[in-house]
């Protein structure tokens, strides 16, 4: 299997709720008109949103509604961005749930929750190298 992402799904309670909070709260623009799934082109990766009893049924897995123990993660360029993409993503709705700070392996980084609960990292590396599209390449 090569080494390599290509679609990350979330399984949602609400398609249209979550829709509204990575459109018009965080300003995310899908491709495509379709109803039941939501897709955003992440970088060389797609990231969908899609009715989590759905996506369960699909996965053939029993929805249990705790954590899932995966947590999604954008990288920045600066503390300042952790700091700024934090407060957008509170304003457009998400739950704080770790205010940014000093990392305890050299960084800066919060989290935040969607409107369905999925974890999201907001990060500053200082050890990773991030180009103009804001694509991670990791050292060594």
């Amino acid at each position: 299997m090569e080494q390599r992402i290509s679609v990350i799904t979330l399984g949602v309670a609400d398609l249209e709720r979550a829709r509204r909070f990575y459109e018009s709260g965080l300003g995310w623009r899908r491709s495509g008109d379709n109803p039941s799934v939501a897709f955003y082109q992440v970088g060389g990766a797609v990231f969908a949103l899609w009715s989590r009893a759905s996506l369960a049924e699909d996965a053939c897995v029993r929805d249990t509604g705790g954590f899932g123990g995966v947590t999604l993660a954008q990288n920045v360029g600066s503390k300042a961005a952790v700091d700024r993409v934090l407060d957008e993503a509170v304003a457009a709705g998400a739950r704080l749930l770790k205010p940014a700070g000093d990392t305890f392996w050299g960084g800066y980084s919060g989290y935040f929750a969607d409107p369905d609960g999925h974890p999201w990292e907001v990060a500053w590396n200082p050890f990773w190298q991030l180009d103009d599209e804001g694509r991670i390449t990791l050292p060594g």
